[in-house]
């Protein structure tokens, strides 16, 4: 391999987190420990790269293109069950997972490389990709999922609403949105996932930098953080990235996307007043999307 790169984006994560820095210190040993056990020619890492992961293209025994991902283990465990997400998907609108292996600090996966991988959101407009994103995800949620235990999405909003409520109290007075409204979104993000009419195994993460160009599939999906839920949750992430159009009107966003993805616009709408008060710390434009949707 050469000398050992750390891509940008994974090289200013170890800079806020000593964590994640002192990971990085093993990087080599890690990725040279797996490349002998697959039988990998390993490359370059993607740039600018992931926040919490190593990724790079390499070749296969057989000579085929592959991706190594070696990724960071958060105590929350964000990426727990993603390899266990694309073997059920099975290259379904996702890319397909050749091999995995887990450790106490570490995780790696050898996936399918998408050709040319060019993220969707470099290249087709706002418009265009939210129909790509909405047909990719009724392509996920159609996979039975049962035979894995995936963690319900009520967990995982009750962890991120307690840590909303930490962060709120800290925060200074400038930072926070009105206290009624943090107590309104907040409440609700604690709720909605508790009162879905189906679950679903979800995505979560899915935005237009997480779909790469393919020549399988038009699109496929990378990066995915399972959890079984609300559909009409998943669309949350892709409209956050849109802005612009965010700002503009976020219920008309809202209303589209659930149109166009096959789910209940109202529950579309609250989801994204609840996500907007849960990231408005220090955001005007979360502050203002939680204004705009609040209930009457």
């Amino acid at each position: 391999m050469g000398s050992f790169t750390v891509p940008r984006y994974l090289a200013e994560t170890a800079r806020r987190d000593s964590g994640v820095s002192s990971w990085i210190a093993e990087l080599p040993a890690v990725v040279a420990g797996l490349a002998r056990q697959w039988s990998l020619q390993v490359g370059e890492p993607f740039q600018p790269g992931g926040q919490c992961s190593w990724t790079a293209p390499v070749t296969g025994p057989a000579g085929h293109g592959l991706v190594l991902k070696v990724g960071f283990r958060f105590p929350g465990g964000e990426e727990r069950d993603e390899a266990a997400g694309l073997r059920l998907w099975d290259g379904n609108g996702a890319v397909r997972l050749h091999a995995a292996q887990e450790s106490p600090a570490a995780y790696a996966l050898l996936l399918e490389r998408c050709v040319p991988g060019a993220p969707l959101g470099q290249i087709l407009p706002e418009p265009e990709q939210d129909h790509v994103v909405a047909r990719l995800l009724r392509q996920l949620w159609a996979q039975p999922h049962s035979a894995y235990p995936f963690r319900p999405l009520a967990q995982m909003c009750a962890a991120w609403a307690e840590e909303f409520e930490q962060d709120y109290a800290a925060a200074d007075a400038a930072a926070r949105i009105d206290p009624g409204l943090a107590r309104a979104g907040i409440a609700l993000f604690r709720v909605l996932p508790r009162t879905a009419e189906r679950g679903v195994l979800l995505c979560t993460d899915l935005h237009g930098d997480n779909v790469l160009a393919a020549q399988r599939s038009p699109w496929l999906v990378i990066d995915p953080k399972p959890y079984v839920g609300d559909p009409a949750y998943d669309v949350l992430q892709h409209m956050l990235n849109c802005e612009d159009r965010l700002a503009a009107d976020p219920a008309g966003l809202a209303s589209r996307m659930a149109g166009l993805a096959g789910v209940d616009p109202d529950r579309v709408r609250q989801w994204l007043f609840a996500r907007a008060v849960q990231e408005s710390i220090g955001s005007p434009l979360m502050h203002q999307v939680a204004r705009r949707l609040a209930p009457a």
